[in-house]
């Protein structure tokens, strides 16, 4: 079944798709005892790398650059990397005529990494998978999750809120720009598990944000961020030296989630505009009217139709 009806809004348009959902058969059983998730370990002392696509069904990108990776037979030339599927059954329903339906089967598998969740007594079949996968990343020293973006925006890395998760981002650098966040009111993200903002251990976990769901140009910037990762990590022997990207980096200073059904920009904004002055008027929910809280208010995912309870835009600062 798709994804509440009540959850998405009536008016999307109609999202073509350009890339073709990848053959996922070879890895569905894995290798390390949860479905889905294969690792390869080079038998040289390193770090545990997880590579997780598929959090939300529809947005393969990220699971089309593992499938060829797994059909490369990569294997790293030191510690351990795992190629993660996760949310397997939304991908399985996935409809290139009604692409957004799939994001998830009973709730967003990127809303359930608080111990309360987790820990609790709460049953859904995003949540069930998410306890089936945790004691993976809990083993794991870095997670880079794969994502895509519904609407237009230049493509980034989210670090969350935790120190680990920032050193990692800069230092890969691809996209360059770097986004600080406290989450969602919604729910804790993978990026904001306790393993990653709350301990002072070294693990750390990185969200992309490659470029919109289905377009080529999304699948490239996941081949580069990954690419990218591993080089950092010595995994690729050999890599060659890229030049140097001047890596941007921005605090998010205001999340704004939509507490009406009637939530509208003035215009449709793209994700990575700059907007110059403080108190522009953005976007009105329902009769409160939404400004830009600073100078210079840096723009970040604007969900051009966001449905009520769920996050609209995030305004941030460079710097």
């Amino acid at each position: 079944m798709p994804a509440p009806a009540a959850l998405l809004p009536a008016d999307l348009p109609h999202f073509p798709v350009f890339i073709e959902a990848p053959d996922l058969t070879p890895w569905l059983a894995g290798n390390s005892g949860i479905a889905g998730f294969t690792t390869r370990d080079s038998g040289i002392a390193g770090p545990h790398v997880v590579l997780i696509s598929l959090i939300h069904g529809n947005e393969f990108a990220g699971a089309i650059v593992l499938d060829e990776m797994l059909r490369a037979n990569f294997t790293p030339s030191c510690g351990k990397l795992t190629f993660g599927f996760a949310n397997l059954a939304a991908f399985a329903r996935f409809d290139p005529e009604n692409p957004v339906s799939s994001r998830y089967v009973e709730e967003d598998m990127n809303r359930v990494w608080d111990d309360i969740d987790l820990f609790g007594i709460r049953r859904s079949l995003e949540l069930d998978r998410a306890r089936d996968i945790r004691p993976l990343i809990d083993s794991a020293d870095i997670v880079l999750d794969l994502h895509s973006m519904l609407w237009p925006s230049e493509p980034l890395l989210l670090c969350g809120p935790g120190q680990q998760g920032r050193k990692l981002a800069l230092a890969i650098g691809t996209p360059p720009m770097v986004i600080a966040d406290q989450g969602h009111a919604g729910g804790k993200r993978l990026i904001d598990y306790g393993r990653f903002t709350e301990s002072s251990g070294q693990a750390g976990c990185i969200l992309v944000e490659a470029g919109q769901h289905w377009e080529y140009s999304t699948v490239v910037q996941i081949r580069a961020t990954i690419t990218a990762l591993l080089t950092h990590t010595r995994m690729i022997k050999h890599a060659a030296k890229t030049q140097p990207t001047a890596t941007r980096f921005a605090q998010v200073t205001q999340l704004v989630t939509a507490r009406t059904n009637r939530f509208v920009f003035v215009r449709d904004f793209w994700g990575g505009e700059i907007i110059k002055a403080k108190d522009t008027l953005i976007a009105h929910d329902g009769d409160t009217e939404i400004r830009t809280p600073h100078d210079d208010c840096l723009l970040i995912m604007p969900s051009l139709k966001p449905s009520r309870g769920h996050t609209a835009i995030r305004l941030a600062r460079l710097g």
